[in-house]
């Protein structure tokens, strides 16, 4: 089978990043890539696209990696404490889970997606909780969130 060395014009999950040069196989790129105009043939004529779609590239990567870190320097200063129905002996009654904290940090001024929030099993306890928010593949922040009881915690009855 035929390869075909193409130029990425935009990111293409799974194969590469804007201004990298990729060789796939030439029914995808007829297809796929070139018709939807993610991608151009790589000839002599397309070197200079080529340089100048790597320092967009990069000034773009540069410019995410910064406001991931604003982020997570804002994300710290945020502190969340959920309030929930609980019965005897403190039990909940149903969870907090990772779109309940999604619209909390929202309403504090953080927009997130529910991919960016590790919580991997919705929390079913009172108390401290730690999850981790990827904010870029090198920013990660770990974010620390409460659950309380709204009315007092009665103690279970002991049967007699």
């Amino acid at each position: 089978m035929a390869n075909a060395e193409l130029l990425l014009l935009q990111p293409v999950e799974d194969l590469g990043n804007e201004g990298d040069t990729v060789n796939v196989k030439t029914g995808y790129a007829r297809n796929y890539l070139l018709p939807n105009g993610l991608a151009i043939p790589v000839t002599r004529s397309n070197r200079k696209q080529i340089e100048a779609l790597r320092t967009r590239a990069e000034k773009r990567k540069i410019s995410e990696l910064d406001e991931a870190k604003a982020l997570e320097e804002k994300l710290g200063t945020i502190q969340i404490v959920f309030a929930v129905k609980t019965g005897p002996g403190g039990k909940m009654f149903g969870s907090v889970t990772a779109q309940d904290l999604i619209e909390r940090i929202a309403e504090n001024g953080v927009e997130l997606e529910k991919k960016q929030v590790n919580l991997y099993t919705p929390v079913k306890s009172l108390g401290k909780h730690t999850t981790r928010v990827r904010l870029h593949p090198e920013v990660s922040a770990d974010f620390d969130f409460e659950v309380v009881s709204e009315n007092p915690i009665e103690e279970k009855e002991t049967e007699q």
